[in-house]
């Protein structure tokens, strides 16, 4: 009886369809070959750590870059280093399936020289958020991959809903690193200033995020400053600035480190990101 019980068993096994292999084409045009979703998965970048556990992989994540901090539980995971310090062969010794890592990394080609499977990707965009989502989805064999997207949309369009008539039209200016690196109106964060109706002072033609001169942020004379805390000291002592409108109306909004973290990184929490610029679109109008 048992016997066949196992035959039969081994026949409806042999009926089911066998799952096909994925082919996943990364940022960088090169093609990784998947024969299962993975299920031992190293993230080289925070926003695509945070993708994997948006789209409830958490738990196959073993090891990430330094600066994936969200959510709490990947804290207590191997550590693999930076863009330029990436340790590679303790990412081999993890044994994963897949390694996602930026475009703007340069260890790809020493991991797929170890034989380890790697998919390129870096979101820099509206639009590459969405797109990411749909091949991180296809990779980890994720179903509608693309309600985080909706939930994304939803958020923002109800942080541009609450942007009082009166604060729109603001023109800002949004410094991102020590040094003055500037948020351009090309980039995701000034999509986000967009979307919610503000203006740039930075325009298109200098790139997404540019190294301005401080004369040019005086002449421009926003009317809001947003900065994060490390460059936030000294601010109204810079050579010129005290004439800027958004200094002498106090319209300078300073994030907290873990802001800071959420509106760097394009990925599952810009709805959060454009609720923390709305905020500060409404306090300082």
């Amino acid at each position: 009886m048992l016997e066949r019980l196992l035959f039969v068993a081994l026949l409806l096994a042999s009926a089911l369809p066998a799952r096909a292999a994925i082919d996943i084409k990364d940022d960088l045009g090169h093609t990784t070959t998947l024969a299962a979703p993975p299920q031992r998965v190293v993230s080289l970048l925070p926003s695509l750590t945070e993708t994997v556990c948006e789209l409830g992989a958490c738990a196959r994540l073993v090891g990430v870059d330094r600066y994936s901090n969200y959510p709490v539980q990947v804290n207590a995971l191997p550590k693999l280093g930076g863009l330029d310090d990436t340790n590679v062969e303790m990412i081999a010794a993890l044994r994963p399936d897949v390694v996602l890592v930026a475009s703007s990394s340069r260890v790809a080609e020493r991991l797929r020289a170890l034989g380890l499977k790697v998919v390129v990707l870096e979101p820099k965009s509206y639009r590459d958020v969405q797109r990411v989502l749909d091949i991180v989805g296809r990779v980890l064999g994720v179903p509608d991959a693309q309600r985080v997207w909706r939930h994304i949309e939803a958020g923002v369009a109800a942080a541009a809903a609450s942007v009082p008539a009166k604060a729109r039209g603001m023109r800002v200016y949004y410094e991102v690193a020590p040094g003055l690196y500037a948020a351009g109106t090309v980039s995701f964060m000034g999509e986000t200033l967009a979307r919610l109706g503000a203006g740039n002072i930075i325009p298109a033609e200098l790139g997404p995020f540019p190294k301005i001169n401080p004369e040019y942020v005086v002449k421009a004379n926003p009317d809001l400053i947003m900065i994060g805390t490390r460059g936030s000291e000294g601010l109204a002592q810079r050579p010129g600035w005290q004439q800027i409108a958004a200094i002498q109306r106090g319209r300078v909004c300073v994030f907290k480190p873990e802001e800071g973290d959420i509106m760097a990184r394009p990925g599952p929490r810009m709805a959060e990101a454009a609720q923390i610029m709305a905020r500060c679109l409404r306090e300082k109008t």
